[in-house]
């Protein structure tokens, strides 16, 4: 149990790391003051620049992935009775989403998921997040909304991890759960962006 718990708090405390913010203390600007106001790659990105947002959504995504990565190193050798690795993963996976999105360091205010959540998926079922990865290209190609492309992919990707579980593919039915999980926080913390598509005033993205 100390284990399991031990992992469930690192990955926490790895997806944590800020480093939308991180990014904007080196170039000496506050991204929780402009533009969006939030620490994540894309608001970096229009903040900042590519320079700084392209690495920080990298760094993002490492967060997730390196988490369930890490769970597996740990899980592995312990052999836990009551928790079979799959556990250690998946458990993994969601701890390092609600530390991305809910950071002790700025007050539980973080950024928004998508990319923590596409590493973390991708740690767990690289297939389905790989298809994913194309329904957001499309949306975004097709609209050029950043949230839209993202809400749409979140809700997605269960219904397709859900289609490859029922083809006889080797995910199991707690990494379903886990996408639902994960598809809800990035869900609810776009329900700003979801209230500004409704009114249409949601930007497009443009990037510098």
């Amino acid at each position: 149990m100390f284990t399991l718990a031990a992992v469930m708090a690192g990955s926490y405390l790895l997806g944590s790391i800020p480093f939308g913010y991180l990014a904007g203390q080196i170039a000496g600007i506050d991204v929780r003051k402009t533009g969006s106001g939030n620490i994540g790659a894309t608001n970096v990105v229009r903040v900042l620049g590519k320079r700084y947002g392209y690495p920080v959504f990298v760094l993002d995504f490492l967060k997730g992935l390196g988490a369930v990565k890490l769970s597996m190193l740990i899980a592995t050798p312990a052999q836990p009775d009551w928790a079979s690795p799959e556990m250690f993963r998946i458990l993994a996976a969601l701890c390092s989403v609600i530390g991305h999105s809910f950071p002790p360091w700025l007050k539980f205010k973080g950024g928004k998921g998508v990319a923590t959540s596409g590493g973390a998926l991708f740690g767990l079922v690289p297939q389905a997040t790989v298809i994913g990865l194309a329904i957001w290209l499309l949306v975004f190609w097709l609209t050029r909304y950043v949230s839209l492309a993202s809400v749409l992919t979140a809700v997605a990707l269960p219904l397709v991890i859900f289609i490859i579980n029922w083809r006889g593919e080797t995910e199991t039915r707690p990494v379903f759960y886990a996408s639902l999980c994960i598809a809800a926080v990035v869900i609810w913390r776009h329900r700003s962006n979801l209230s500004r598509l409704i009114r249409g005033r949601e930007p497009r993205f443009t990037g510098k």
